[in-house]
């Protein structure tokens, strides 16, 4: 009697990791299908004229941009002089006084010659979902080019396109990566495509909000430092 009750106990287990796993790929087949005709090449982008060029953040050192980072301002500066859109938005982490992933990216990009007053700066974009969410209710995004590694553009575009936008997507490309580190992102990622997934669902307010500061206009309105 006790042998069949564990016997049916593990074959209730198999049952559920097996449907677990099947939901799971499930979701992740979903949010990549649904994002991959979206996602283009620079010469196509550039064919757009889009609202912005969003391009999202990462780890910064100061005022060094991290590899993973910089590459992403460069592909949306590449875009930006190849007129996919006149407005760029750096969305990003500035949560703390002492971090600041929006400024460096912006001061990286006015060092490079462009015009301060058209790279709008969104100070709380901390999460993909954040940015995504106020990009379109801060900002007044309807069409939108989304620039970030591989890995972590299928998440991006489903997002925003499940919250109403148009989107598309450019890869930027990566610094150099160990097997292992890639693997590390691929399996963090997988994951929290099904969080998002459920989010999305769900659509909840971003971490915070605040006054429009429509991408139509002048980037100043972004500022918290003053840029010449």
């Amino acid at each position: 009697m006790r042998k069949n009750r564990l016997k049916k106990l593990f074959l209730a287990f198999v049952c559920l990791f097996l449907l677990g796993a099947a939901v799971f790929c499930g979701i992740n087949a979903a949010v990549v299908l649904t994002a991959r005709p979206h996602i283009l090449t620079e010469e196509e982008a550039c064919k757009l004229d889009a609202d912005c060029i969003l391009v999202l953040g990462s780890s910064v050192y100061g005022n060094t941009l991290a590899p993973t980072v910089e590459n992403r301002v460069l592909t949306g500066l590449a875009l930006y002089e190849g007129g996919a859109s006149d407005r760029l938005l750096m969305s990003g982490d500035h949560g703390e006084k002492d971090y600041d992933e929006v400024n460096s990216m912006k001061q990286y990009c006015v060092d490079k010659g462009v015009e301060p007053n058209v790279i709008f700066l969104d100070h709380a974009g901390f999460s993909t979902y954040d940015s995504m969410y106020r990009a379109r209710d801060i900002f007044g995004v309807r069409k939108v080019i989304i620039v970030t590694q591989g890995y972590h553009l299928y998440r991006a575009v489903y997002i925003a396109r499940a919250l109403g936008l148009e989107a598309y997507g450019v890869v930027a490309d990566g610094p150099d990566h160990s097997f292992l580190s890639d693997l590390r992102n691929q399996v963090r990622e997988s994951l929290a495509r099904v969080k998002d997934f459920v989010i999305c669902i769900i659509e909840p307010e971003p971490t915070y909000l605040g006054e429009a500061i429509p991408i139509s206009g002048s980037a100043e309105l972004s500022d918290d430092k003053e840029y010449v």
